[in-house]
């Protein structure tokens, strides 16, 4: 599975194909309530070209919080694979929410260029 990223041009939804971008090759998916209760809590690092996921039935306000992460992230909430936030966050202080059915959280920095509005989404 793969996580990729499609650009919107001016807005307007008309995807700029060259632009497409793979964001991570190692996507681990939360799927269970223990995963998705951990998250990143405790580990030392999120490697380059990976990136945990978190999957929903149905859009809801999401949380994240970076108590017990000691390395910042990029933080994606996306609502029927378009973009609705894209936050960095600090360790250890940092908290943020917003709606989504898939929540992304990638290494710093890889979500750069990342935007409101554009499409990120799962391939197998």
């Amino acid at each position: 599975m793969q996580l990729v990223h499609e650009p919107v041009s001016g807005g307007d939804a008309t995807d700029k194909g060259g632009d497409r971008r793979v964001l991570a090759t190692d996507v681990d998916l939360a799927d269970s309530l223990l995963s998705q209760t951990r998250g990143l809590m405790f580990r030392r690092s999120l490697l380059d070209g990976s990136a945990l996921t978190f999957r929903f039935d149905s859009a809801a306000v999401r949380d994240v919080h970076m108590l017990f992460v000691f390395f910042p992230i990029d933080a994606v909430w996306v609502v029927d694979g378009v973009v609705e936030r894209v936050e960095r966050l600090r360790p250890w202080l940092s908290f943020a929410r917003a709606e989504c059915d898939l929540l992304v959280e990638l290494p710093a920095g890889t979500a750069d260029g990342v935007e409101d509005g554009d499409r990120v989404v799962l391939e197998s």
